[in-house]
């Protein structure tokens, strides 16, 4: 099997840069890896072998469904000492003292030690921080082997380290690793029996073709292209139209007070949903950004009106995009008395680019990306599109399933802060 192939040396050759695994969903990759790791465990003793995921029940469900693969196999189960199932302490150890532990990496790496084979389950969502805590862990051991195993990111998700790995190891500028793939033709017809059995080796047999036809019911063509055939988008390959460097740099931990608030709500086109984002302004010209809250259209607006009615006093304003979707929340506000900044085209494209030059510049801040993880999914997954000849734009995105309404209200929120004419606050004198 190429995945264990070894150098002259004895070492494994993909052990500098690993084993990387880009497949469809239902493939039966735990299965495959699964039994390569616990072989490895009894033909080694004292082995260390860790399986991490980016969310605990992902690991949770690996931990079950290895217990239950080790339980139906006498073979194997007679060499097990003891499977450890407490909420945190996951793990199989073997008779020979060797063990695979379980967890997520939200949990992190601390007292892990000569770790010989760590398993990257959902490496499209693999952060270079997580990466930096788990690789140390591997140092000490005489041969280590790491496995990175996911299918292609979605263009929102912090897919960097994994599509770098790919990038690098087809180039060939990695000589290091080994890259194995299971995918569908690019262009393919969606619904062609012979592409899923390309790129599923499973189907018909294991994965039926009811499975299959489920997941092309529930999503969206360019999900289905990515989690069902394993087909990487031509544009997760591009980057997003805000500079991730910029958008780091810009972050605080805590907002800063002393400023006064404005507000942008959006509705896509798709009108799935409501969302609210607000923008304080300071007395220096600098400004900060954050989403505060999203809910299915279908909720109804009146959580919007009352939370803006209740502030309406001491705002600037509400940025509205008049021409999209949004429109529709014009009367309801006016209704209401709530101060309104409504945008033309040529406003929407003033403030996207107002939004770009306040960040190069140093002068926008927003929270860190875990504790707003819809507004980085939002920034990472955001392209730009002309509006007219004038050189003007608006956000697009990088593909059909990105959510970019936390960006697109911030940025309203943004330029109503900066355009209002209103002094929240101030005591109005009455000519009389």
């Amino acid at each position: 099997m190429y995945i264990l192939g070894k150098r002259s040396n004895g070492k494994f050759a993909a052990g500098v840069s690993g084993v990387v695994m880009s497949l469809p969903r239902q493939v039966g990759k735990t299965y495959t890896i699964g039994m390569i790791v616990v072989f490895l465990c009894l033909m080694h003793e004292k082995t260390i072998a860790v399986w991490t995921a980016h969310h605990s029940r992902t690991s949770d469900e690996t931990f079950r469904d290895m217990k239950e693969l080790i339980e139906n196999n006498r073979g194997i189960a007679r060499f097990v000492k003891e499977i450890r199932k407490a909420n945190g302490q996951q793990a199989i150890e073997f008779t020979n003292e060797s063990r695979i532990l379980f967890g997520s990496r939200e949990r992190g790496f601390r007292g892990l030690h000569e770790v010989s084979v760590i398993v990257f389950d959902e490496a499209q969502i693999l952060t270079n921080r997580a990466l930096d805590n788990a690789l140390p862990t591997l140092n000490t051991a005489s041969n280590p082997l790491a496995f990175y195993m996911g299918t292609p990111p979605r263009p929102c998700d912090p897919g960097e380290v994994f599509r770098d790995k790919r990038t690098a190891l087809l180039k060939g500028s990695d000589r290091d690793g080994i890259y194995l793939e299971f995918s569908a033709d690019r262009n393919c017809n969606l619904d062609d029996r012979e592409e899923w059995a390309k790129a599923n080796p499973s189907y018909p047999s294991r994965t039926s073709e009811l499975a299959i036809l489920r997941l092309r019911r529930q999503f969206s063509e360019d999900s289905f292209r990515r989690e069902a055939l394993g087909v990487w988008d031509e544009l997760a390959l591009a980057t997003s139209a805000i500079s991730d460097k910029q958008w780091q740099a810009a972050t605080i931990s805590n907002r800063i007070e002393g400023g006064v608030k404005a507000y942008g709500v959006e509705i896509p086109p798709s009108r799935d949903r409501l969302t609210l984002s607000a923008c304080m302004k300071y007395p220096d010209g600098y400004a900060h950004i954050e989403f505060l809250e999203s809910h299915p259209l279908t909720e109804g607006t009146d959580w919007l009106i009352d939370f803006l009615a209740e502030r309406k006093r001491n705002m600037l304003g509400v940025g509205i995009d008049a021409g999209s979707a949004t429109g529709i929340l014009l009367q309801d506000f006016a209704d209401a008395h709530i101060p309104t900044i409504s945008l033309t085209m040529r406003d929407v494209g003033q403030a996207c680019g107002r939004f770009m030059d306040m960040l190069a510049a140093g002068k926008l801040t927003h929270l860190p990306d875990e504790d707003q993880p819809a507004l980085a999914a939002a920034v990472k997954g955001a392209s730009t599109r002309p509006l007219g000849k004038s050189g003007l734009f608006a956000w697009g995105k990088l593909g059909d399933d990105v959510d970019t309404t936390p960006l697109v209200s911030c940025t309203m929120a943004l330029h109503a802060a900066f355009v209002s004419k209103r002094h929240p606050g101030r005591k109005q004198r009455l000519l009389v």
